[in-house]
């Protein structure tokens, strides 16, 4: 009879219309701001739109420019060579700082406050101040080198250095963030995991392979989603240390977009590179959701 009640009750909550009145801010917010842009984008990228009187229909000639644009493809390896590079280290870096950050005393939460700190700031202003740090002559790195008897670099001019200080200061950045998820992940595993391991006679080592990371598998699964549609993403830090230099060697999709959309005003040929974009991270994501387990919770039971 009460769970008669209760679904009753529960069917008429679900039926109430002040439900979807509460949520048609977000449905609203995504239409306009989502949907709409990308429907637009899509269109112009069949069109040589520039900002001006021009938007005549092109069909595909924009997609076949792109096939032929060397600096374009460059991009496409560019991001992809970023990905590898950031995604990995951040996440195996991020979960080693919240194990040691897991404990509850004074001092690890004032070092969790100090490693979250960069998040808290823009990208621009992160990459503002690397930017002097890699400075070549007044730059605080190559002068602590000169002091140590080192030698120094050129270090966002170097084609072989740029991309590994953009990865870094990315790293740098983000890094905190990483940190936090794991933690709170870390947090939501039951103790009695633990404890009965330790019963058992496991080591702290086949703790961490055997209760740590199978019960992080959400965890990680949602952070390398969010790295991966960052690191397709990047932008800022690129734009302000070496605006796509040198050689185009830290030039990426979404800088080229800015650099064709923005300062050459060739709106239908960035929409392309966006529709690739956009196809590229639809991919990946995919893939992802395919064999990453996506958001199950592990049985403890």
């Amino acid at each position: 009879m009460m769970t008669a009640i209760r679904k009753k009750k529960h069917s008429k909550i679900g039926n109430e219309p002040i439900g979807y009145f509460f949520i048609a801010p977000f449905y609203l917010f995504f239409f306009f701001m989502v949907l709409i842009p990308i429907f637009t984008g899509i269109m112009q990228s069949f069109t040589n739109y520039d900002l001006y009187q021009t938007n005549d229909f092109v069909g595909l000639a924009n997609y076949k420019q792109l096939l032929k644009d060397p600096v374009f493809l460059q991009a496409i390896g560019n991001t992809l060579f970023y990905s590898l590079l950031y995604i990995v280290p951040t996440m195996a870096i991020g979960l080693l700082l919240a194990l040691l950050m897991s404990k509850e005393s004074g001092g690890y939460k004032i070092f969790r406050t100090g490693f979250y700190l960069p998040y808290i700031i823009s990208m621009v202003c992160a990459s503002t101040i690397w930017l002097w740090i890699f400075d070549p002559t007044a730059g605080v790195l190559n002068q602590m080198l000169r002091a140590v008897g080192l030698p120094t670099s050129d270090w966002l001019k170097d084609p072989n250095l740029a991309m590994g200080c953009v990865v870094f200061v990315s790293i740098w950045k983000n890094l905190g963030y990483c940190m936090l998820i794991y933690l709170s992940g870390i947090k939501g595993i039951p103790n009695y995991l633990y404890e009965a391991a330790q019963i058992d006679g496991a080591s702290k080592v086949k703790q961490f392979w055997y209760i740590t990371v199978p019960m992080l598998q959400p965890t990680t699964f949602f952070l390398f989603i969010t790295s991966c549609i960052s690191s397709f993403n990047v932008f800022e830090q690129v734009n302000v240390l070496t605006n796509g230099g040198p050689l185009n060697t830290t030039t990426t999709i979404v800088h080229q977009i800015y650099l064709r959309g923005f300062t050459q005003f060739k709106m239908g040929y960035a929409s392309a590179m966006s529709v690739v974009l956009l196809i590229m991270v639809c991919i990946i994501t995919l893939i992802n959701f395919k064999f990453g387990n996506q958001g199950t919770d592990t049985d403890i039971g």
